[in-house]
C-alpha cells in the first residue's frame, strides 16, 4: 500500500524507504537512492534484528534450517510493529510475534511455538530482577514450615517434549513439565519435573501453605489410594528442590 498522497512528501518519502527497507520484494526502492546505498541499509538492520533472534533461538534457526529460518526471521521484521524500543527484547516481541500474529505454514514443525518460548525462557529469567518480599530461613523445616519459592523460577508445561528437540530428530507430542530458575551462580538451571511436583509448586508459590498442606491437597486432588506415601515422597522432594536452589527456604515469622 502507497503511502496517502495528502501527507507531505518528504513523509511519503520516509514510509516509502521504510516500507522498503522491511520488505524489499513487495515495496520497490524509493526513486533517488543508488541501489548499492539502498542495500547497505537493507541488510544493516535485518542483520542487527536477526542477530539478536539467533541469539535466543539457536535451537529453533537449526532445526528449520536456513531456507525457513530466513522466511520466518524475515515475516517477523516486515510485519511484527514492535511496542518496546529496546533491541533486548526483540525475543519478547518474536515471542508475541508467533503467538499471535503468525500462521506458520504447513510444511513447519507443530511445536514451533513451543520450542521458542522454551528458549526464549531463559533469556527471561537470565536478565530477571526479582527477588523475593519476605525474609527467608534457609535452614528452615520445609514440611512444617512455609517454603519460599526462588523469585527467578518458571514452572512450565509444554505438550512436547522441548528439551529433546533437534535437528533430524524425530519427536511426538507428549506432556512435559519443566521448572527453570536461576540458582545461586546466576546459572539457568532447567529440571525435569512431572504432574505431582508442578502442582505442588503451584499451591507453594504464593508462600502462604506450609509443605504439609499443600502436600496434603495434591494428596486429596490427585485421589491417591495411600496419602502418608505422598507426604513422605512429597518431603523429600521439597529438599531436593532447596539443594538445587529451586526453593530457598522457609517464611521466618
Amino acid at each position: 500500500m502507497k503511502p496517502s498522497s495528502t501527507l507531505p512528501e518528504f513523509q511519503r518519502y520516509q514510509l516509502e524507504f521504510t516500507a522498503h527497507i522491511r520488505d524489499p520484494g513487495m515495496h520497490p526502492r524509493p526513486a533517488g537512492i543508488e541501489a548499492r546505498r539502498m542495500k547497505v541499509y537493507n541488510e544493516l538492520l535485518y542483520n542487527n534484528v536477526e542477530s539478536f533472534l539467533l541469539a535466543c533461538f539457536p535451537v529453533l534457526r537449526k532445526v528449520l534450517g536456513v531456507r525457513k529460518w530466513a522466511k520466518l526471521a524475515r515475516a517477523f521484521f516486515s510485519t511484527h510493529r514492535s511496542r518496546t524500543p529496546y533491541f533486548r527484547q526483540i525475543p519478547d516481541e518474536f515471542i508475541q510475534f508467533l503467538q499471535n500474529e503468525w500462521t506458520p505454514p504447513d510444511d513447519y514443525p507443530p511445536y514451533l511455538w513451543a520450542l521458542a518460548h522454551y528458549e526464549w525462557i531463559e533469556l527471561v529469567l537470565s536478565v530477571s530482577n526479582r527477588s523475593t518480599d519476605c525474609p527467608v530461613e534457609a535452614a528452615g523445616d520445609l514440611f512444617n514450615g512455609v517454603p519460599v519459592l526462588n523469585p527467578v523460577l518458571a514452572n512450565l508445561r509444554y505438550d512436547w517434549p522441548v528439551h529433546r528437540i533437534a535437528p533430524r530428530r524425530k519427536v511426538q507430542p507428549a506432556e512435559t513439565c519443566l521448572l527453570v530458575f536461576r540458582d545461586s551462580d546466576d546459572q539457568v538451571a532447567f529440571i525435569g519435573i512431572n504432574a505431582f511436583t508442578a502442582r505442588l509448586l503451584t499451591l507453594l508459590e504464593p508462600a502462604t501453605l506450609s509443605g504439609c498442606a499443600a502436600l496434603q491437597q495434591v494428596a486429596m486432588e490427585s485421589r491417591h489410594p495411600d496419602p502418608a506415601r505422598v507426604l513422605q515422597a512429597g518431603a523429600a522432594r521439597l529438599e531436593d528442590l532447596r539443594a538445587r536452589g529451586a526453593i530457598l527456604g522457609t517464611r521466618r515469622a
